[in-house]
């Protein structure tokens, strides 16, 4: 298997305010977009909304919440202050913060919001990573 991911799907509970959540963020959807599937070109990624329970039915699992998923998306900020900047947008545009901005215990500095599903974004800084002129990470 090539080492390699195109495409990360979050199933989302109320599709329509899911989708105005992102794009209040300034975030545009691909023209490719249908009635029930958001694709956000990310540079290198797409990220896709569709609705939960049919994503369940696909998967063919149960749709259950039970806490934690253990996936969180992370947003690597140009500095400190580009990290609270975010996280403030996130905030005014409905997200839960969930672990506001603070040093932490890798050297960095980073915060947590919940978009409206529950999904946890981490908005961090990494003073050992650098971005490209794209903004992907070089590592």
């Amino acid at each position: 298997m090539r080492q390699k991911l195109n495409l990360i799907t979050l199933g989302v509970r109320d599709f329509k305010k899911s989708v105005a959540f992102y794009e209040s963020l300034g975030w545009k959807k691909s023209s490719s977009s249908m009635d029930e599937l958001a694709l956000f070109p990310l540079g290198g990624i797409t990220m896709a909304l569709y609705p939960r329970q049919e994503l369940a039915d696909d998967a063919t699992v149960k749709n259950t919440l039970t806490g934690f998923s253990g996936i969180t998306l992370s947003f690597n900020a140009k500095s400190e202050k580009e990290v609270d900047e975010v996280l403030a947008e996130a905030d005014a545009k409905g997200a839960t913060i969930i672990k506001p901005a603070q040093k932490v215990f890798w050297g960095g500095y980073s915060g947590y919001f919940k978009d409206p599903d529950g999904h946890l974004i981490e908005v961090a800084y990494n003073p050992f990573w650098k971005l490209d002129e794209n903004d992907n990470l070089i590592l």
